[in-house]
């Protein structure tokens, strides 16, 4: 190996990480150096794009191998666990997951560095944030962009979509359920100290962008601190955007600049190229190049994504992993109305001990969950936002 490289470890063989792991083949700076998998390494892995020997089941390994690790497997509670040991090793963790850094990113980043990259949604927004501030904009609402949506899709379309795409059946069902964009805006007003509308995002439908995005800025202006939400649009650009206001002062030279006449300003970004953007991210981190890029989950966070029923479950079933299921999605909801509710991401393994109706919101009475890292961490979190509270109301 070129030891004038940094040497980049990965948590996870699915889509992003072989994305990635391709990207990192030709970087002039970075080079692949392990990855972690659960998966027998002793038989050929399907779908594995490079040489199989940069696999281990070893995270001792992925550490010592390792200037930086990028944590991208999907799943909180293995992602948990890897993420401590290897900030624990005092190495620094890049994450695309927005699951696991709702439910344990606000625990794990008092233990080192930990950032969640640009590309996916969050990661842009949060970009996008540092750059329209610059220019001195006050951001008004934080915007992801959904073209389609369906609650309840059925198995046969998500898994001819699954083969299509290229993708896992958990991961098309979470992305068109609308549990994925829940999570998303959840991280990014955690993370950006923005605050939401109301439970399950506002989800404004909108033929044109700026339609949706001018109807968000009405309803969030005055709310006292930007929201996150989401629009619903066919034909909008795969990307993000910001709703924000300016000075008076500016109004005509933005007019001019074609941002309109205000006093609401949509600045787009057209896309996001998720494993493509992680190695700017990397890059930062390890190089101190942009300190202002510390993006998280945060230490205040305000928002989760919770299980919610697509059916009616009864008492006895088992659902083996909640994200991307026909069994629950994802509703984000203020933390502090809903202290018992479970965060999808940690249902898991998950056995009911009693009913719940269709609709109805999964809580910790509801179920048996197996004693897990992230359920830890979720539980110290819940607990500070909970004390917060009170004190604000003494």
């Amino acid at each position: 190996m070129d030891s004038k490289k940094y040497r980049i470890g990965i948590v996870g063989t699915g889509f992003i990480a072989r994305g990635l792991m391709l990207a990192l083949k030709y970087h002039p700076e970075l080079q692949l150096s392990r990855v972690l998998t659960r998966r027998n390494i002793s038989k050929k892995l399907e779908k594995f794009p490079l040489d199989q020997k940069v696999l281990t089941n070893d995270i001792t390994d992925l550490i010592k191998e390792s200037d930086l690790v990028v944590e991208c497997s999907g799943d909180v509670l293995h992602g948990t666990e890897a993420v401590e040991q290897v900030l624990d090793a005092r190495l620094p963790v890049v994450t695309m997951n927005s699951e696991l850094q709702i439910v344990s990113g606000t625990m794990l980043a008092r233990k080192g560095t930990l950032i969640e990259a640009e590309g996916d949604q969050p990661g842009s927004l949060a970009s996008l944030d540092l750059e329209v501030r610059d220019m001195g904009f006050e951001p008004v609402v934080y915007g992801n962009i959904k073209r389609f949506l369906n609650l309840n899709p059925t198995s046969e379309e998500m898994e001819y979509w699954s083969k299509r795409q290229g993708i896992s059946m958990d991961q098309v069902t979470a992305f068109t359920d609308g549990t994925k964009v829940q999570i998303e805006q959840a991280l990014v007003a955690n993370g950006l100290g923005a605050t939401i509308l109301c439970r399950n995002l506002s989800g404004i439908p909108c033929k044109a962008l700026e339609d949706g995005a001018y109807r968000l800025g009405e309803m969030a202006d005055g709310f006292g601190k930007a929201v996150s939400d989401y629009v619903l649009s066919a034909t909008a650009p795969a990307g993000v955007f910001i709703v924000a206001k300016h000075v008076d002062e500016q109004k005509p030279y933005l007019e001019y600049l074609k941002l309109g006449s205000g006093p609401y300003y949509v600045i787009l970004r057209p896309y996001h190229l998720c494993h493509l953007e992680i190695p700017r991210t990397i890059i930062n981190v390890l190089q101190e190049k942009n300190s202002r890029y510390c993006f998280n989950n945060g230490q205040n966070p305000v928002a989760q994504t919770f299980a919610v029923a697509k059916r009616q479950i009864q008492k006895g079933e088992s659902i083996k992993r909640g994200l991307g299921s026909f069994d629950v999605r994802g509703e984000t909801a203020k933390i502090v109305n809903h202290p018992e509710g479970i965060p999808i991401g940690l249902l898991q393994e998950a056995i009911f001990i009693r009913p719940v109706a269709e609709g109805q919101m999964v809580t910790f009475p509801d179920v048996e969950l197996p004693k897990s890292r992230a359920l830890e961490l979720w539980k110290q979190t819940l607990a500070e936002v909970m004390t917060k509270k009170h004190n604000q109301k003494i």
